[in-house]
């Protein structure tokens, strides 16, 4: 609908002042939240309860799917068979579940891992449903809340991926809205995508004199290493090459038996980022050769084995910055006060961009750093506005009934 529409419909205006009186309570649900442990893979507890909060008030359907993700829809939509709309916020966080998350105070500060991605984005769907719920607000288009699992790391946006899957019926999604930490400005409507690779090398292994000149996987590893460090993206599109994790060996006089390297490349368009991973895996493949031919020794029979796995891929693409989302995300943006800035990253709205689905992610206000390190913090500088916005963004993407 219309954004002068929306900002001027009453019981928008109520559900609108209604974040800004019960902030406090957000602000209490985001440090109740921060306290549960959720790692990628193991997000049962953290979503259980925002299940229980989805129950508690009143939302349709409120339910668990196959691989966690927890989902409600606001009820009585008045066009119940139209493609939905799909607000979103993921569970899980980075850090293991021996983490102490016990929030601490300083000043307007409240400092917790994971108290910002995203602790904030649960914290801000869960108070949309709760002025959504309260007001009564029925949308023309139905609306989906979701709190998906596996965003971070080598979850591989396994929550989202599911919800798209081949045969899903939203894969008909009139837009997708992710709510991931915090700000009140950015609008990521281009998908910076991912491959995650662990490459593997293995040999005979052996005594460092006794079995002296049998191949070396870790030297193998670290020629590919340097040769991977030397390639250069494509200059079409912004991209990047990691060596991220290596490992391998057993002891200081051993030859190693196996060493290993997790390598992630990135590129916010998908052809450099086939033209990279063809590059690695080629860099990988040139340096086992020439160790092999180089260190064996006749009398051992055992060359390099290479075995490079895809750990992590997450598609990139681009929404249009004229489709009507964006221009909507821009719209509420200034009318808030707030400065629009568009922006790339990889998150949850990759998969949908990537289907040609209308997505978008923002932030949900508030100011923050130390992301994704024990030192993470929040204030709630502008909190209240960040949810607003989402609000707004996702009443204008599924409608008022009644307008």
């Amino acid at each position: 609908m219309e954004l002068s529409a929306l900002l001027e419909h009453p019981i928008v205006s109520r559900a609108r002042a209604r974040l800004h009186e019960t902030d406090a309570d957000t602000l209490r649900e985001q440090v109740e939240l921060v306290r549960i442990p959720a790692p990628s893979f193991a997000e049962e507890e953290r979503g259980a309860r925002v299940l229980a909060r989805f129950v508690e008030l009143g939302l349709a359907g409120a339910v668990r799917d196959e691989v966690g993700n927890v989902l409600a829809e606001l009820p009585a939509p008045a066009a119940p068979h139209a493609s939905p709309v799909i607000l979103s916020a993921h569970l899980d966080t980075v850090f293991p579940p021996d983490t102490d998350l016990t929030p601490r105070f300083e000043g307007d500060r409240v400092y917790a891992p994971g108290i910002t991605d995203n602790t904030r984005g649960l914290a801000a769907l869960l108070a949309v449903a709760r002025v959504l719920a309260g007001e009564r607000i029925r949308t023309v288009r139905p609306l989906l809340l979701a709190a998906t699992v596996g965003e971070e790391g080598i979850g591989d946006l396994r929550g989202v991926k599911h919800l798209f899957r081949e045969g899903s019926p939203l894969r008909a999604a009139a837009g997708f809205l992710s709510l991931d930490g915090s700000g009140s400005g950015r609008i990521v409507h281009r998908a910076v995508g991912s491959r995650r690779l662990r490459v593997t090398l293995r040999g005979p292994g052996g005594h460092s004199w006794a079995d002296r000149g049998a191949p070396n996987p870790v030297h193998a590893l670290g020629a590919a290493i340097a040769a991977v460090a030397g390639v250069q993206p494509p200059p079409t599109a912004r991209s990047a090459v990691t060596v991220a994790r290596i490992g391998g060996g057993t002891s200081v006089n051993s030859i190693p038996a196996e060493a290993w390297a997790e390598i992630d490349l990135r590129s916010d368009a998908p052809q450099p980022l086939l033209r990279l991973e063809e590059e690695v895996r080629a860099a990988v493949r040139t340096a086992v050769e020439r160790e092999n031919r180089s260190r064996a020794r006749p009398r051992r029979s055992f060359p390099l084995t290479e075995l490079v796995e895809t750990i992590g891929d997450r598609p990139s693409g681009l929404c249009d910055p004229e489709c009507a989302l964006v221009r909507a995300a821009v719209a509420v943006t200034r009318a808030l006060g707030e400065s629009p800035e568009l922006a790339s990253s990889s998150t949850d709205a990759n998969v949908a961009i990537s289907l040609g689905i209308p997505a978008i992610t923002i932030g949900a206000g508030g100011e923050s750093g130390g992301v994704h390190t024990l030192g993470e913090w929040y204030s709630n500088r502008g909190g209240p506005r960040g949810i607003e916005r989402a609000l707004l963004i996702a009443l204008a993407a599924a409608g008022v009934a009644g307008d």
